[in-house]
């Protein structure tokens, strides 16, 4: 028995440790994966983010599960939940048969034995996404950059010096076998440079003068005049504008007003015109709430929002919404600052780039304590205006301290609200005037009508007779009365007692009451009260005269102020109304809806960027590919956005500079060195020139971030002045002139055509700042947006300053590729379409503005049909006409009249194009 107890022990006790043979991943675990999965989850593509042919990449797993393979544990592995899913919507693969039996199998005992994946076995390799251009540091030191002059004393590109835009440029021609074209006519230079400037025309005045300056230094004084002229910074603000996507409605369906957003579009109209440096401007915008620039951080806040009643009242659809704003501003940081689409990443691993799910959340974390609204303006301004109102408010104190002496004068005792008795030596009076000169404040409502009970004239008799009452032939007048079914004019001398049988004035604190008895009275005292019975306690009169006689020519004072306190009182009360009316308008604080910053909420992970899916708390970090900033996650607000701009404007950024002098770049030449201003991730353009942006990058940054600075090295240089002819050559070579062999010409935007329309007539109203004016006749709303179609004053301003309806193109321009600011427009497409012309030509407004050209040109030149001609010519088109031009446009104007040829002139390409 012992014996077979033994053996049988024995079996127990070593059955378990017969393990089976380990799973081979190459030869076993592989082939399935590359006969049912890599199709999908593969180098050539990953479906929901996952690849299965990259140890990392499959552990990592993919877009919506997390950790894809768990080792040892089957149960919390996707791989096999997926693959043994009786859900023929979620079971993968996805067509086809599905795993056999035998291979799910495997596969469980594969991740139950511990996912053993060798190291060095994949077919494949992971690209390193950071392994691009636009992440590595510029290609010039900041301190090898040099702004000397562009060109030779003779013109002449100096080749010997390889930093300079020109010969950048020129060395891409050689290499594709072409040249700069020849430099373009001064009037044409002239034109394109206040174009592209100022957005406006040159007048004939200056291009004369310009074309009798034989100077070398006559280019670089058209420069120096534009970009100190106010019209600078409405231009480039516009390009800025555009980029943000800033509108003053807040969009969607209702798109309501928003009736601050405007201090932020004269922020950054002001901030290029002070040339600005261009680190301190992004620092401004994200938190210039630090640095007494309350409108600049409306960057934040300049996409459309969802208003509260437009959000569930579920915490589930705020939660949601509170995303959607945070994620406008990061994508508003990332695309407008460093060129890159970080709200990819919102709901997994960008596609593209080096930015991770994990990076989206961190970046957002910077912004956790910003919410959508507005906030007062802290100015000096706004310190002077407080500091004037307490003055102000200190006048008004000795003004109260003097009525208040002036009425313990004349009323030594404060009336009583349910009995006020005045005696006096009798009197012989046929007329008793009771006037009201104050009455106390209501609690809620302030100072209102006041209120009169029964009013009582005793005679000087034994009796004292109450000579009053209306049953005796009493007549009544009063200076008002606000009559009611309680409050009557009769009421005063009926004999009733109480609110509901009293008179109550028509004007707030005053009024008076005149009683004439039946026949001249010996009368000794008055009783008067504001209710009789001692409910009510407003509207009493506190400061009043009584004044009788036998007629109303021979009046006396009884009682209360006299005639000089009355004036006196007077004096000061208009004196005190004012001061009160100017304090409210002092007090007033400026708002700007600029953001509302608030204590940090915590920024939590979210799995596929569900609100519902929470994970662990993100600290505020910035890009890990790009830097290694990172915040402690209870850092407060303020610490957080000036942490993310520090990081952006350091020299060592390698986007930052890069991105901007492509935007400024692309705004002269129509495209960028980069044709993606906004995205120098993997999916945009490479540079045409990458040598000329970075030195562009580079010099940027020396500079100390000028713009005007850049758009001096710009304009002055060959590249830009050649002239804009196409040369069969050059277009064989290079037809979208990403060369650069001759100067690409292109058509202006929709604001430079209605702003240059009204320049050349002399209508344009020159008017900066404040709220825009109405391009529709609703500022926003449900009841929709009917076009206004003439203008006159402030529409007749420069069209940056229009109030910009979101999502609602402008009715004449709108069709000429205006933003809608539904998304960012970091660059304007060019269209032609029918509409384009059909506008321009037969709306009200090009109708009106030939007609104010028309009758411009009559008022400067006279009635000579020819001198008109030329004149418009001149005003427009910066010539002469040429003689045929002369006569077939004196032939149109003699059948339909000048207002039609200036129609004609402003249709023309050569109005609508820069030159």
């Amino acid at each position: 028995m012992n014996r077979l107890l033994a053996c049988s022990l024995f079996v127990l006790l070593t059955e378990p440790l017969v393990a089976e043979d380990p799973i081979d991943f190459v030869e076993q675990v592989r082939p399935i994966f590359q006969t049912h999965c890599y199709a999908c989850h593969a180098e050539a593509k990953q479906k929901s983010g996952f690849r299965l042919d990259i140890k990392s990449a499959a552990f990592d797993g993919g877009d919506g599960y997390g950790a894809a393979i768990v080792p040892g544990e089957i149960d919390e592995s996707p791989l096999i939940e997926l693959i043994t899913s009786d859900d023929a919507d979620t079971r993968m693969p996805p067509e086809g048969s599905g795993l056999s039996p035998a291979e799910i199998d495997l596969l469980r005992r594969w991740v139950q034995q511990g996912a053993a994946w060798p190291e060095g076995v994949d077919l494949a390799s992971l690209e390193d996404r950071t392994d691009h251009w636009s992440f590595k540091p510029l290609a010039f030191p900041i301190d090898a950059a040099v702004s000397d002059s562009q060109t030779a004393a003779d013109g002449q590109v100096d080749a010997a010096n390889d930093l300079r835009i020109d010969a950048f440029v020129q060395n891409e021609l050689q290499r594709h076998g072409l040249a700069f074209s020849p430099a373009a006519p001064r009037r044409d230079w002239l034109r394109r440079v206040s174009f592209d400037l100022i957005g406006l025309p040159p007048t004939p005045q200056q291009i004369a003068e310009f074309e009798q300056d034989d100077s070398s230094e006559a280019f670089g004084r058209v420069v120096d005049r534009l970009l100190a002229s106010p019209r600078y910074g409405e231009r480039w603000g516009q390009h800025w504008l555009d980029v943000v996507r800033y509108a003053d409605t807040h969009g969607f369906e209702v798109n309501t007003p928003r009736p601050n957003a405007w201090p932020y579009r004269d922020y950054v109209i002001a901030a290029f015109n002070n040339d600005t440096p261009y680190d301190q401007f992004i620092h401004e915008q994200l938190h210039g709430d630090t640095l007494q620039q309350d409108a600049a951080t409306g960057f934040l806040v300049t996409a459309a929002a969802l208003l509260p009643g437009q959000i569930g009242k579920d915490d589930a659809s705020k939660r949601l919404a509170r995303q959607d704003e945070l994620a406008e501003i990061v994508i508003n940081t990332g695309e407008a600052f460093l060129g890159l689409s970080v709200g990819c990443a919102r709901c997994h691993d960008h596609k593209f780039d080096a930015i991770s799910h994990t990076d989206y959340f961190a970046m957002q974390a910077f912004f956790s304590g910003v919410k959508y609204g507005e906030r007062p303006i802290a100015s000096d301004d706004s310190d002077r205006r407080r500091r004037q109102a307490a003055k102000l408010a200190a006048r008004v104190d000795e003004i109260e301290n003097e009525l208040q002496q002036a009425a313990d004068i004349a009323m030594p005792t404060a009336t009583d609200p349910q009995m006020n008795s005045l005696e006096f030596e009798p009197i012989d009076a046929r007329f008793v005037r009771f006037t009201i000169h104050d009455c106390n404040r209501h609690p809620s409502l302030g100072l209102i009508e006041p209120c009169l009970d029964e009013f009582e004239i005793f005679a000087a008799d034994p009796v004292e007779t109450n000579v009053a009452l209306a049953s005796r032939g009493t007549k009544l007048t009063a200076s008002g009365s606000r009559t009611s079914d309680k409050h009557r004019l009769e009421h005063l001398n009926d004999g009733l007692y109480g609110n509901s049988h009293s008179w109550m004035s028509d004007t707030a604190g005053r009024g008076w009451v005149l009683l004439e008895l039946p026949e001249t009275t010996s009368i000794q005292r008055v009783v008067w009260s504001r209710d009789r019975q001692g409910k009510f306690s407003d509207r009493l009169p506190t400061a009043f005269t009584l004044q009788a006689g036998p007629s109303l020519d021979a009046m006396q004072h009884l009682a209360g102020l006299t005639e000089a306190q009355v004036q006196r009182s007077q004096s000061l009360r208009d004196e005190k109304q004012s001061l009160e009316k100017q304090i409210e308008q002092l007090n007033k604080t400026p708002q700007v809806f600029a953001g509302r910053f608030t204590k940090p909420e915590p920024t939590y992970f979210l799995l596929r960027g569900d609100p519902e899916q929470p994970r662990e708390v993100v600290p505020p970090a910035v890009l890990a590919a790009l830097g290694d900033v990172r915040l402690p996650d209870d850092a407060p607000d303020r610490e957080r956005r000036v942490a993310l701009a520090d990081w952006i404007v350091r020299p060592d950024n390698p986007l930052t500079a890069r991105v901007m002098v492509n935007r400024i770049w692309q705004w002269h030449f129509g495209t960028g060195l980069v044709g993606t201003p906004s995205d120098f991730g993997r999916s945009g353009e490479r540079p045409s020139h990458p040598e000329l942006l970075d030195w562009l990058a580079a010099e940027f940054i020396r500079s100390g971030w000028s713009v005007k600075h850049l758009h001096r090295l710009i304009v002055l240089s060959q590249t830009y002045g050649q002239s804009n002819q196409i040369v069969p050559a050059g277009q064989a070579v290079d037809a979208s002139v990403r060369l650069l062999w001759r100067f690409p010409s292109r058509r202006m935007e929709a604001e430079a055509i209605r702003d240059s329309m009204l320049a050349v007539n002399g209508r344009l109203n020159l008017t900066t700042g404040g709220p825009g004016f109405d391009l529709f006749k609703s500022r926003g709303g449900l009841s929709g947006f009917p076009p206004i179609e003439s203008f006159s004053d402030q529409g007749l301003r420069r069209m940056v300053y229009a109030h910009k309806i979101r999502m609602e193109p402008e009715a004449v321009f709108g069709a000429f590729d205006c933003p809608d600011a539904g998304q960012s427009a970091a660059r304007r497409r060019q269209s032609t379409t029918p509409i384009q012309a059909l506008n321009l030509f037969n709306s009200r407004f090009t109708i009106e503005q030939s007609e104010a050209l028309a009758a411009r040109a009559a008022a400067d030149v006279g009635q000579e049909v020819r001198d008109q001609i030329q004149y418009v010519y001149r005003l427009a088109l910066a010539r002469d006409p040429e003689r045929d031009e002369l006569d077939s446009a004196e032939a149109l104007v003699g059948e339909h009249g000048l207002p039609t040829l200036c129609r004609v002139i402003y249709n023309t390409n050569e109005f609508l194009f820069m030159p």
